[in-house]
C-alpha cells in the first residue's frame, strides 16, 4: 500500500469529507439561487442577439454577412472568457469572478442600448461575451464543489436549469419587447441585474475546496465551520461527526495522481487520464453548442425570409422551441442520476440526430414542420447540452477544475461561433433541408464519442472521480 503523508492533501480530504456529511438543505438552495440569479441574467443576455437581429439589419441595413459578424462576434469573447475566467478563478477564486463577470455585462448591455453604430455594437458584443463566456463555467465549479456526491447530478442540474430557463424568459420577454419598443430598450432593461454582484460578494462564501487546494487551510476551516453552523441552524439537527482523516492517508482512500498528472494549467489538463477526458469533453461541448445555435440563432431569420412569417410569429415560433428545450433540461435532471452521464448525454445528442434528420425527410416545407421537428430536437440537445455542465467539473481535480471548465466552455463557444456561420453558408444555397441534415450529422459524431469515450462519474466523490 503506498502512503501518501501530505498535509495538504489531509487538509483538501478533511473538506470533501465534511461536505459528504452535510444534508442538502436550505443553505445550497440559498446559494444556488444567488448564483443561479447571475446564470439566469447571463443565459438571457446571450440569447438577445436573436431577437435584436431583424432589427438591427432593418435599422443599420446590414447584409446577410455582417448579420452573422454581429452573431459571432459576440461569441469570439465567450470563447476568450472562458479560457481567460478558468485560469484566473483557479488562481484567485471562484465567487471574486463571478461577480466580476456579472459586473462587466451589465455595463455592457448598458452601452448596447445606446450604441449607435455596427462597429460599436460588435465591440460591445465582444466585452458582452467576455463576461458570459466567463461567468459560466466558472458558477457551474463552483455548484460542483460544493455539493456531496449523492443526488450530486440532480442537484447540480436543478441549478443548471436556470441557464435554459434564462433563455428561456429572454425569447418570451424578446418576443414581446422587440416589436413594440424595439431592441434598445431590452439591452437597457438586461443592465439591471448587475446589482447581483454586489449579493455574490456579500452572501456567497468562497470555496472551501479551492482555499484548502491554495494552501490556505486555516481559512478553508473557517469558512467551513461557517457553513457548518448555518446548515445546523437550518436543520435544526448537529451534523454527524466527521470521519477521521489521518495524517497518513492510504492511497485507496485518496487516489494518488498517476506521474504528470499533478501538473497544473493545460498541461495538466492533457497529462495521464486527463488527457482523454479534455478531448472527450471538447468534442462534446463543440457538437452539442454547434448544433444547438446553427439552429436558435437563425430560426427567426428563417421564418421570416423562408416561410414569410412576421416579425412577431417568428419570434414566437423560435420561443416555443425553446420552451421546448426547457422541457429536456428538466427531463435530464432527472434522470441523470439514475441512468448515469454517459447514457444520458449519448441518448441526448442520438434523439436530437434522429429529430433532425426525420424534418430533413419530410422536407421542411411548412413553418409548422419546422417548428415541431425543430422543438423536439431542442429537447434532445438542450438535455444534452445542460448534463455538460455538470459531467465537466466533475472530471478534474480542484487544482485545475475551473481551467478544465473553462476549457469546455471555450469548445462551446467555437461551436456556438461556427455553428451559425455553417449553417448561413448552408441557409444561402436556398436549400433547407441541407441545413437539418448537417446538424444531425453533427450531433451523430457527439453521440458516438459519448458512448464511446465518456467516463461515469454518478454517485462518485470529486476527489475520487479526480485525484
Amino acid at each position: 500500500m503506498t502512503i501518501d503523508a501530505s498535509p495538504d492533501r489531509a487538509v483538501r480530504a478533511a473538506i470533501a469529507a465534511r461536505f459528504e456529511r452535510l444534508p442538502l438543505c436550505r443553505w445550497h438552495v440559498t446559494v444556488r439561487l444567488i448564483v443561479g440569479a447571475v446564470t439566469f441574467f447571463e443565459a438571457f443576455d446571450q440569447l438577445l442577439i436573436a431577437y435584436a437581429l431583424p432589427g438591427l439589419r432593418q435599422e443599420w441595413d446590414l447584409s446577410t454577412s455582417a448579420a452573422t459578424l454581429l452573431l459571432t462576434v459576440g461569441s469570439i469573447g465567450m470563447l476568450i472568457g472562458a479560457l481567460l475566467s478558468g485560469r484566473l478563478a483557479d488562481r484567485i477564486g471562484r465567487v471574486k469572478v463571478i461577480a466580476l463577470c456579472v459586473a462587466l455585462s451589465s455595463v455592457a448591455n448598458l452601452a448596447l442600448s445606446v450604441a449607435t453604430s455596427p462597429d460599436a455594437f460588435m465591440a460591445l458584443r465582444f466585452v458582452q461575451g467576455l463576461a458570459i463566456g466567463g461567468e459560466v463555467p466558472v458558477a457551474a465549479t463552483f455548484i460542483a464543489e460544493i455539493t456531496r456526491s449523492h443526488q450530486r447530478g440532480r442537484f447540480v442540474l436543478l441549478y443548471e436549469l436556470v441557464f435554459p430557463a434564462g433563455l428561456t424568459v429572454g425569447a418570451l420577454v424578446a418576443a414581446w419587447v422587440v416589436p413594440i419598443l424595439g431592441w434598445r430598450w431590452m439591452y437597457a432593461l438586461a443592465a439591471l441585474p448587475g446589482l447581483l454582484c454586489i449579493l455574490v460578494q456579500r452572501k456567497v462564501p468562497e470555496s472551501p475546496r479551492w482555499l484548502a487546494d491554495h494552501g490556505r487551510a486555516e481559512e478553508a476551516g473557517v469558512v467551513m465551520a461557517g457553513i457548518e453552523r448555518e446548515v445546523e441552524r437550518i436543520t435544526g439537527k448537529p451534523l454527524p461527526p466527521v470521519p477521521a482523516v489521518p495524517s497518513a492517508v492510504p492511497s485507496q482512500a485518496l487516489p494518488v495522481a498517476a506521474p504528470g498528472e499533478a501538473a497544473t494549467g493545460l498541461r495538466g489538463l492533457f497529462a495521464g487520464r486527463y488527457r482523454r477526458r479534455t478531448l472527450v469533453i471538447g468534442v462534446l461541448w463543440f457538437t452539442g453548442y454547434f448544433v444547438n445555435y446553427g439552429i436558435t440563432s437563425w430560426l427567426p431569420t428563417i421564418y421570416q425570409n423562408r416561410y414569410d412569417l412576421t416579425l412577431s410569429d417568428a419570434l414566437l415560433y423560435s420561443t416555443v422551441t425553446s420552451c421546448a428545450g426547457l422541457l429536456g433540461c428538466l427531463v435530464a435532471a432527472l434522470t441523470v442520476d439514475g441512468l448515469g452521464r454517459r447514457k444520458v448525454i449519448a441518448g441526448c445528442l442520438g434523439g436530437a440526430a434522429l429529430m433532425l434528420a426525420a424534418l430533413a425527410a419530410v422536407g421542411a416545407d411548412t413553418p409548422v414542420q419546422v417548428l415541431v421537428w425543430t422543438s423536439l430536437a431542442a429537447v434532445f440537445f438542450f438535455g444534452s447540452n445542460i448534463c455538460l455542465y455538470l459531467y465537466t467539473p466533475e472530471l478534474f481535480p480542484t487544482r485545475m477544475r475551473a481551467l478544465g471548465s473553462s476549457v469546455g466552455g471555450a469548445m462551446n463557444r467555437l461551436g456556438v461561433i461556427l455553428g451559425p456561420i455553417v449553417v448561413g453558408v448552408v441557409y444561402a444555397g436556398g436549400n433547407v433541408s441541407t441545413v437539418f441534415v448537417m446538424l444531425g450529422a453533427v450531433a451523430l459524431v457527439g453521440c458516438v464519442v459519448a458512448a464511446v469515450g465518456a467516463e461515469e462519474t454518478a454517485g462518485r466523490r470529486l476527489e475520487e472521480v479526480s485525484p
